[in-house]
């Protein structure tokens, strides 16, 4: 996943006032300690000046310097922990302070980036992508199977709505679970308003919880990018935009078939789903069309990918945000 040199030293500027930050809290609690433990510093400039004499000792050929230097340099530290503890503070309370202890706020162990820069990557791309714009009761905790009545049955397959969105709920579980180790995709589909984007909305935030990457899009504002990035080759937001919809690990289309659709869309969409299947990435799609609609819209090679590589999962019901509303006006 490439990232355009200003988004890279945005990322390195935020470890760069982490590290100040966290230096400045050091600094201010060397002060407090000395202000109140004056004994403390004598013995900081005990250590210091003793490791100033032994190092000419070094360097004048003494080969016991050095054991002789930790053996004294033991004594003080341990004399500075005991004050430390013995004025209640614990022993670690001068020590540097990290928000990430793994990298010590650098971004990267060694030469490898550590697991904190790869999140505060997802963050930023996550700002270009509205995830942060998620309605805060988007999750699990608040899914209510009260809207779908186990008296309302599907024409086609004679279940209930209660009793299919439980077995949707139960794949979508299994494909957070196991989410990294078995490679699974979602197309939900039915009509307006019965909680398809809800559920997409809940297994993005699940999915990011376990620090995968999630990217997610409206299918307008997805093509949007994708034509940026195929006839605007100087658009370096879109083309790293672009390249993060075919890497990222979860890619979640909504609403598709809300966009315009001609060639060019069907033929970007075919790429899409077919590359990210071919890289095992895994797709979450929505949409209010019937299967049918789908393989006229964007087709036959779309909709083969589509019915033999997702799991198709139809939910029925009434449309909840309606419901919503009426059950509050019952309630004023």
């Amino acid at each position: 996943m490439a990232l355009k040199n200003s988004q890279y030293y945005a990322i390195m500027r935020d470890y760069e006032q982490t590290r100040l930050k966290n230096h400045d809290i050091q600094t201010a609690r060397y002060k407090e300690i000395y202000r109140r433990l004056p004994e403390f510093k004598s013995l900081d400039e005990s250590i210091s000046a003793l490791s100033v004499q032994y190092g000419r000792r070094l360097l004048d050929g003494d080969t016991h310097a050095l054991a002789e230097l930790k053996e004294e340099l033991d004594i003080l530290r341990s004399s500075k922990r005991d004050l430390l503890l013995s004025a209640g503070y614990p022993e670690d309370y001068l020590e540097p302070i990290y928000d990430c202890p793994d990298c010590q706020d650098t971004g990267y162990i060694g030469s490898e980036k550590c697991h904190c820069f790869k999140q505060a990557v997802i963050r930023l791309l996550y700002e270009q992508s509205n995830i942060k714009e998620f309605p805060a009761d988007a999750d699990f905790a608040h899914f209510d199977l009260d809207f779908y009545p186990p008296s309302l049955y599907d024409k086609t397959t004679g279940r209930s709505a209660r009793a299919m969105m439980e077995d949707t709920l139960k794949i979508c579980r299994r494909f957070i679970d196991t989410f990294g180790t078995e490679f699974r995709n979602l197309f939900f589909y039915g009509s307006v308003g019965v909680g398809k984007t809800f559920l997409s909305t809940c297994i993005a935030r699940e999915v990011m919880d376990r620090e995968f990457s999630v990217v997610y899009f409206s299918a307008p504002q997805l093509f949007n990018v994708l034509s940026q990035n195929k006839f605007d080759k100087n658009d370096i937001d879109a083309r790293n935009m672009a390249e993060y919809v075919y890497n990222c690990d979860l890619l979640i289309i909504d609403d598709l078939g809300s966009e315009y659709t001609n060639a060019f869309i069907a033929a970007q969409f075919f790429t899409c789903i077919n590359e990210r299947l071919i890289n095992r990435k895994s797709t979450i799609i929505s949409t209010n069309l019937s299967l049918e609609s789908l393989a006229d819209l964007y087709t036959e090679r779309s909709f083969s990918r589509i019915t033999s590589s997702y799991d198709l999962l139809k939910i029925i019901g009434d449309d909840i945000r309606i419901k919503k509303k009426l059950t509050h006006k019952g309630e004023n």
